[in-house]
């Protein structure tokens, strides 16, 4: 009975270990959600420092289609942000963000988000 406990709680372990390996939202600007003046950059936050290579952010704007932005780069000091600039402001409207990034033990998540640019 001993054994069967303790192999229950080394699996458990090793599936908690994994489910933290996989990098999670814990922030953006602009916040999921919010309403707000046009943005100049998104800058989005991760549980994990994020590989640029494998990691990918589109937005997507009033009507759907694809808003042009610049190349996905690491903030300098914390290598668990990310930051898109807009290639010309955000024009007023509902627009989604979705993403895909990839951790250095080569696990990569995503996810999306909405956001709404105010006139």
């Amino acid at each position: 009975m001993r054994i069967a406990v303790a192999l229950a709680a080394a699996a458990t372990l090793a599936v908690a270990g994994q489910a933290a390996a996989h990098a999670r939202l814990i922030a953006g600007a602009p916040k999921a959600g919010a309403t707000i003046a046009a943005p100049k950059e998104l800058r989005l936050q991760y549980s994990e420092t994020i590989v640029p290579a494998g990691s990918s952010v589109t937005v997507a704007g009033p009507g759907g289609g694809a808003v042009a932005t610049g190349k996905l780069t690491l903030d300098a000091k914390d290598k668990r942000v990310v930051r898109v600039p807009f290639a010309t402001p955000p024009a007023p409207g509902a627009y989604k963000v979705s993403w895909k990034m990839k951790t250095p033990d080569g696990h990569t998540t995503d996810g999306d988000f909405a956001f709404t640019v105010k006139p």
